[in-house]
């Protein structure tokens, strides 16, 4: 096989990375990150009312610098033999737009206007809607959230769709359609300027939109319209054909020739979600959970289409057929904050310092900042835990898996005068453990086995301590992907696929792929005590469930 390059490029929370690798042997031939100036500023967003929004042009900027540095760097060579580049976004991450399919936020009007950015996924306003949407599903006979775990999420397209309709009505007035994040790029990198012509991923479409084969397509406009006529036609507009990842959107257009400086000839593939584009990366195999660890998780499983059939699992994101690797049926699950919460406490600490000094001491308390987690964590290995040691809430952004509740809160319980730092962190990082156990026990109960993890990501990459508990809670071996960059590999295995190098993206995955770690394996004298634990975990959950109804928001 000569040599030819791919593209992947990851859109994540806080940056965008793009990788350039050589589809024969998955080498990496050049890499750059950008930071999202207008997310790093705080721009469009309010975190004590869950509203995270993200302006287009952090995506475009950050698309341009990363694509042309990394071919920069990696030279003309390189450069003439790029043929295709896929990308991985965040999910669902929605945004309204035009007739072209132009987000609403790059017209004059609208340049300021947060209901008009994309709603990342971590934004939880639409709460309310979400209750509606789960009570209005059940006065009809098809059960349309069978696809998508029986419960639908503040997290997903049609909640933050009709949250923004009902609270802007100059975005009523002039949205034609909402569009994923993942739909959006490829559809800007081929040229596309009518968006009936927009191809939409099955990923996003069956995991948070609500579409699937057996009802050709997504729910009908009644069941929208019944809900508020609000939603009249939205659904109806959108096309019933979906696709995976190994398909091709285009051929790159003139504009965005000139712009990358790269061929005329190269294909754009099909869009998906990082953390699915992530598992492609990682290598994910058949009944083992492939866990992205980043600020939240977003676990993945894939089984064989004839061995799901009439298979769902309840509380989960969703069993969706070729939305991972075409052919098999994709189900995932999540934990809304993992890396999120151990950056919380990070940041509950280091608000005195960077309050109480001054601007000269920044670099010396940015140097300390960077040194707490692995220092907490170094202490917090050496506590000797017992059953009535500090124990904790993982629900700091809600509860995605198993059975959503973004209005669920986090808690810490066990508190003395005796506590310090290492023993809360120590409880934290438990606490995001047991809620991964909560994820692999739902797949047990209903019939999906969990043979193994794999794991993927920062918190997997740089942090023995926490996948050591984690082998430990769950009982099972951890193995860890040696990718950095998996979500943007996985977007390089689909280019290869999409533009032919590969004709199914499990040879990508087995010629690219980067293999593993030395697995975590789990220890055996820490189960009986941990098991306690975990029951202490579910209790102390159902308390906090139980009496925040109706209180939370």
């Amino acid at each position: 096989m000569q040599d030819a390059y791919c593209i992947g490029i990851d859109f994540g929370t806080d940056s965008v990375r793009a990788i350039i690798v050589n589809a024969r042997n998955g080498e990496e031939a050049a890499s750059a990150t950008y930071s999202y100036p207008r997310w790093r500023d705080g721009l469009y967003c309010n975190a004590s009312l869950n509203q995270f929004r993200q302006h287009p042009l952090d995506y475009i900027e950050g698309l341009v610098y990363t694509v042309t540095h990394a071919l920069d760097e990696a030279g003309a060579p390189v450069r003439s033999k790029v043929n295709a580049i896929s990308v991985a976004t965040t999910g669902s991450t929605p945004v309204a737009v035009d007739h072209n399919g132009t987000p609403l936020a790059l017209h004059p009007d609208f340049t300021d206007d947060p209901d008009a950015m994309f709603l990342l996924w971590k934004d939880h306003t639409s709460m309310k809607e979400t209750a509606e949407i789960n009570a209005h599903a059940k006065k009809f006979e098809t059960d349309y959230l069978r696809y998508v775990g029986g419960i639908y999420s503040s997290e997903w397209y049609w909640s933050k769709l009709l949250h923004v309709l009902r609270h802007n009505n100059f975005i009523k007035k002039h949205a034609v359609s909402f569009v994923e994040h993942c739909d959006w790029m490829p559809f800007l990198l081929t040229g596309g300027n009518d968006i009936s012509r927009m191809k939409r991923s099955v990923c996003t479409a069956g995991h948070k939109g609500l579409w699937a084969a057996d009802w050709e397509g997504y729910p009908p406009d009644i069941f929208f319209s019944s809900l508020d006529p609000l939603l009249t036609g939205f659904a109806s507009s959108l096309p019933a054909k979906t696709f995976t990842a190994d398909k091709t959107a285009g051929l790159i257009s003139e504009e965005w020739v000139a712009k990358l400086g790269i061929g005329r000839n190269v294909i754009i593939g099909i869009g998906a979600m990082d953390a699915h584009m992530a598992a492609i990366g990682g290598q994910i195999e058949p009944y083992f959970l492939s866990k992205v660890m980043g600020t939240s998780t977003c676990d993945m499983l894939v089984a064989p289409e004839k061995e799901m059939k009439g298979k769902y699992v309840q509380g989960i994101c969703g069993s969706v057929n070729g939305s991972i690797i075409p052919g098999m049926t994709g189900l995932e699950a999540g934990q809304s904050a993992f890396g999120d919460v151990y950056a919380w406490f990070r940041n509950l600490l280091s608000w005195p310092l960077k309050h109480l000094l001054n601007s000269q001491g920044n670099e010396e308390i940015k140097r300390i900042t960077d040194k707490m987690i692995a220092e907490l964590s170094h202490h917090a290995s050496k506590i000797e835990v017992s059953v009535s040691s500090e124990l904790s809430l993982d629900w700091f952004n809600g509860r995605r898996t198993p059975d959503a509740n973004a209005s669920l809160k986090a808690s810490i319980t066990g508190l003395n005068l005796g506590t310090d730092a290492p023993a809360i962190f120590r409880s934290l990082a438990e606490a995001t453990c047991f809620g991964a156990k909560a994820i692999v026990d739902r797949f047990n109960e209903q019939g999906i086995a969990v043979k193994g993890i794999i794991g993927i990501g920062g918190v997997a990459k740089k942090s023995d301590f926490i996948m050591q508990m984690m082998a430990d809670i769950l009982n099972l071996p951890i193995r860890v992907n040696r990718s950095e960059q998996t979500a943007a590999l996985g977007a390089a295995m689909f280019a290869a696929t999409a533009s032919g190098v590969y004709t199914k993206v499990e040879d990508a995955m087995l010629s690219m792929g980067k293999g593993f770690e030395n697995p975590f394996n789990p220890s055996s004298d820490k189960n009986r005590l941990y098991e306690i634990r975990y029951q202490q975990y579910k209790a102390t959950g159902n308390f906090v469930e139980e009496n925040s109804a109706g209180v939370s928001g």
